[in-house]
């Protein structure tokens, strides 16, 4: 089998350039085409209060991955005794001896094992005398920048989804839960779907308002969607997920909703009345509308 070693927190383009090496290596040599992770982030293991702020959920990564032509995906328990395994004894009891693994590709700045301070070098030598022929790939850029997990969380957080997106090569997505609410939004003519993240280490957007698409029972529907406090209303330092699905009337409590972002149109801010926020609601909703359309068409 051929394989490659990462946390692939994304699946992003620059993973993207890597796993399809993989696939293609795979196919060449008639072999599957696998990908070993982890199911937490490795930092826990070091630090327990350590939050990870995910890109993507462990499902979203291996639905992803799948996607792309991987034919397995393992995903290792990273504890403490994993933790001081060095590389050569990852690749001899891991890779070949559990996995039966012949070829490793390695990410141009992926490291592995105790010694951190080893690096492709070490990893070739390691192979040859476990017969395992280690390959090294090379990153991948998107408009002269390196593309990487942490550029992302970070371009996240500044409110550019529209470059983290092109980052990412899809719509980054949260999942939830349709929970009650204050029913505001309903009192104004826009009511809202409040919706509780699935997964608490999952990476929200800054506070603002966005243009996005929302999954309700395998179909996709357009949407105005707000992440914030609603300062309007007095709602405290509680951050809040709202959509407002266009052309949609029947009642989504409980149920499981999946959003992807498109872009973010503005900050939050507060206004002076219920009937100023319900003036912007309804600038926000059709300039929704329409980069959805215009989205939608290209």
């Amino acid at each position: 089998m051929v394989a490659t070693i990462g946390f692939f927190d994304g699946v992003h383009e620059g993973h993207k350039f890597l796993l399809r090496q993989l696939v293609s290596e795979a196919k060449r040599r008639g072999q599957k085409a696998v990908v070993i992770t982890f199911k937490e982030h490795p930092r826990r293991v070091l630090r327990k209060d350590y939050i990870p702020e995910l890109l993507t959920t462990n499902s979203e990564k291996e639905r992803l991955l799948h996607q792309i032509g991987v034919d397995k995906v393992v995903f290792l328990e990273f504890t403490e005794d994993f933790r001081h395994l060095s590389a050569e004894e990852f690749m001899r009891t891991h890779l070949r001896d559990q996995y039966g693994i012949t070829t490793l590709l390695i990410g141009y700045d992926h490291h592995f094992g105790c010694n951190q301070h080893e690096g492709f070098e070490d990893y070739y030598r390691y192979g040859q005398a476990l017969g395992i022929e280690v390959i090294l790939c090379e990153g991948h850029t998107v408009d002269s920048i390196k593309v990487s997990s942490t550029h992302i969380r970070r371009t996240i957080m500044k409110g550019d989804i529209s470059a983290a997106n092109q980052c990412l090569g899809y719509e980054y997505l949260l999942s939830g839960t349709v929970v009650e609410g204050h029913k505001i939004g309903r009192s104004i003519g826009f009511p809202t779907a409040n919706i509780e993240v699935s997964n608490a280490c999952k990476l929200i957007p800054p506070c603002g308002v966005y243009a996005a698409w929302i999954e309700i029972d395998g179909t996709t529907h357009s949407c105005v969607l707000n992440i914030g406090r609603r300062p309007t209303i007095n709602n405290g330092e509680n951050i809040s997920i709202e959509a407002h699905v266009f052309n949609y009337s029947d009642l989504l409590y409980g149920k499981h909703v999946v959003l992807r972002f498109v872009t973010r149109l503005r900050d939050e801010i507060r206004f002076p009345s219920l009937e100023a926020l319900q003036q912007q609601i309804q600038h926000d909703a059709e300039m929704a509308r329409c980069i959805l359309f215009d989205s939608r068409r290209l």
